[in-house]
């Protein structure tokens, strides 16, 4: 099924767990669509089987607490995640037999960003100490480090080939990952007319646009190649700065991002109309908003986690 303007508009919420005592801080689907993983504040760490519908598993991280967490490239069964306790090493965990296969340390200050190669071991951290490391999940060693003057966040193209860094919340910065050593290749500053930090980074799976979170009331879009602003989406409720993610769906037409009022709100990225607002009844704000990979669901989640699907009978 193609993803239009209707069958946006006909999702539903299909199943809501209610799992987690306090917010859930990241989400992220497994390769194959099939499964999903969530971490939360409070230390959680949810496992869903998305063909059964229905919560799988729950992991504990006590000690070092769960903030940003990345299924790897290619296996439902390992994922890399940040901690928000203790320490600010990466760690990389099986989740067959709940141990860790390694340790990433290096970063001095909290992860802003976690970015999985979608092409091979590769993966991307950028940190509020003001760096952007590069690891190789076969090695605990940071395999390159680069220093983008300022705060970063960073993501991978789709090609993995070359990573983007939003920095000081002004420039993007484009670096090819086999010369990153030699600085960015490109770069273009945008600017908000309301000042808000960025919280993240994405680009569209057609490699064409970069997606721009924050913790204000705007998102925008920019041409990946030139940095000009293709949109700014507004309309949204954050009056508390809560830094809310956005998406893009997997055909790279449309955007989404969560709200405080806890409703969805979808623009088209041809036109920058909105084209739906829909109503989870989520009881707090979402921070965290994915759309699966390969079937047409997505998950948006405040403390709770909801499922969505399109409404069949709405079409």
């Amino acid at each position: 099924m193609n993803i239009t303007d209707s069958v946006l508009r006909s999702f539903r919420v299909a199943r809501t767990y209610r799992n987690n005592s306090e917010k859930v801080n990241c989400v992220d689907y497994s390769p194959n669509g099939e499964s999903a993983i969530s971490s939360s504040d409070d230390d959680c760490i949810m496992l869903y089987d998305i063909q059964q519908g229905k919560p799988s598993r729950t992991l504990y991280s006590k000690k070092y607490g769960v903030d940003l967490i990345r299924y790897t490239h290619g296996d439902p069964n390992t994922v890399v995640y940040s901690s928000n306790k203790l320490d600010d090493t990466i760690r990389y965990l099986s989740l067959t037999d709940n141990k860790f296969i390694r340790y990433f340390p290096g970063h001095t200050a909290r992860v802003t960003a976690l970015s999985m190669s979608p092409v091979d071991h590769t993966f991307i951290s950028s940190s509020l100490d003001k760096t952007i490391r590069i690891w190789d999940l076969r090695s605990p060693n940071c395999q390159g480090l680069t220093n983008p003057l300022g705060r970063p966040v960073c993501s991978f193209d789709p090609d993995g080939l070359i990573f983007a860094a939003g920095v000081e919340s002004q420039t993007i910065k484009l670096y090819d990952l086999r010369a990153f050593d030699k600085g960015p290749f490109s770069s273009f500053e945008t600017r908000f007319n309301r000042v808000c930090d960025w919280t993240g980074l994405k680009f569209s799976n057609d490699g064409e646009q970069i997606l721009i979170c924050t913790n204000g009331g705007a998102i925008r879009i920019l041409n990946a190649f030139s940095g000009s602003v293709l949109h700014t989406f507004s309309g949204y409720n954050n009056s508390k700065g809560i830094s809310l993610e956005a998406c893009f769906t997997p055909d790279s037409k449309f955007v989404m991002i969560g709200s405080e009022d806890g409703r969805v709100h979808v623009w088209s990225t041809e036109s920058g109309m909105k084209v739906a607002v829909l109503d989870g009844k989520h009881p707090g704000p979402i921070n965290t908003l994915q759309f699966n990979p390969r079937y047409l669901t997505f998950a948006s989640a405040c403390t709770n986690m909801t499922f969505w699907l399109p409404c069949v009978d709405d079409l």
